[in-house]
């Protein structure tokens, strides 16, 4: 058995969840690597959380001593820390190490990972689409983080043009490791979906809890919010402002099509309900429903087409051959029916 050795930067969910995974792949029977984690987050709370469940083995000081000969590194920082945190690792990455990237926008990512990190140090960008049985939950917070959290769900990998062929290969086995599916996407098709899916959420959190919180029926609103409510506007509670405010301007131009494309539709349902319209009110519920279970169901599953299901690859071949040397090719080289 061979140690591959992971730096975790940020144990929030994501992160936590990442050293859980690589600990339940650790405790198989059979298999064919061995993982070595140390891990680094600002916060105390979400340290001691780590510590308590064991999703990381040591908990490093700084985010250089995290990413100091660490075969992979994996930033899952609050968004506001991602950029310093590149100088970091830039200056304590070893020669053949691999960053994975689970900022929420890759396009700054990049830029940053150009400019800072050495040559012979690649980052490839991800973005974990999770486990469907945590869809609803709408939690982030570092208790939260659980070992099957990506089981069943997908990485969105977005490699940048010179990021080296083995470095991607890498960081799709390294997906499979984990429990999810791997798949490839332009990074700034990616931008444009992320403005889409979790940009316009957060913005509509926003101007839902500030128009109730700033009006007069505020002081009695706030005594009946239940779950609607809370899950409207969590982002507010598990997201630093600092971190909102830096990915919601760094995917703007992203961002204002869907947000007007919204207050278009707000403002035709608005008319409906003003008309007193039951029947297009009726009409626009049923169509929705009707898109929304369909899409659930596939979310669920899964699957995106008609296609007969494809078996599972094997990932027997030579990756990292060149980068960090035959050893680190030979770690990762499994057949995935060995690991089921």
């Amino acid at each position: 058995m061979t140690t591959i050795t992971v730096g975790i930067l940020g144990l929030g969910r994501l992160g936590a969840s990442v050293g859980l995974a690589l600990r339940r792949y650790n405790s198989r029977k059979g298999a064919k690597h061995e993982f070595q984690t140390a891990g680094v987050d600002s916060s105390a709370s979400a340290r001691a959380a780590a510590e308590k469940s064991g999703a990381v083995e040591r908990i490093a000081r700084t985010y250089a001593e995290a990413a100091a000969n660490r075969d992979i590194i994996i930033l899952a920082l609050p968004y506001s820390e991602v950029a310093s945190a590149y100088r970091e690792i830039g200056l304590a990455a070893r020669p053949g190490a691999v960053v994975i990237d689970l900022s929420p926008l890759k396009s700054p990512s990049l830029e940053w990972a150009d400019e800072r990190l050495p040559e012979g140090v690649f980052m490839v960008g991800a973005t974990p689409v999770l486990n469907p049985d945590y869809l609803f939950d709408g939690l982030d917070s570092a208790e939260y983080a659980r070992a099957d959290l990506f089981d069943r769900g997908a990485w969105l990998l977005t490699p940048g043009r010179s990021t080296a062929k083995e470095a991607v290969e890498l960081a799709s086995d390294f997906a499979e490791i984990l429990g999810a599916t791997p798949h490839f996407m332009d990074p700034l098709e990616h931008d444009t979906l992320s403005a889409a899916t979790e940009g316009l959420p957060a913005l509509f959190g926003l101007a839902l809890f500030r128009m109730l919180a700033q009006a007069n029926s505020w002081e009695d609103t706030q005594r009946v919010t239940n779950a609607s409510f809370g899950r409207a506007t969590h982002h507010l509670e598990d997201t630093h402002p600092d971190d909102l405010r830096d990915f919601l301007l760094n995917n703007r131009r992203n961002l204002l099509p869907h947000l007007d494309a919204l207050l278009a539709t707000l403002r035709e349902l608005r008319a409906v309900l003003e008309r007193g319209d039951r029947e297009a009110l009726e009409v626009a519920l049923i169509d929705a429903a009707q898109t929304y279970n369909a899409w659930l169901a596939r979310r669920r599953s899964g699957r995106w087409d008609d296609r007969p299901e494809q078996p599972g690859r094997s990932v027997a071949g030579s990756l990292m051959s060149g980068l960090m040397g035959e050893y680190l090719s030979k770690r990762l080289r499994r057949d995935s029916k060995d690991d089921e």
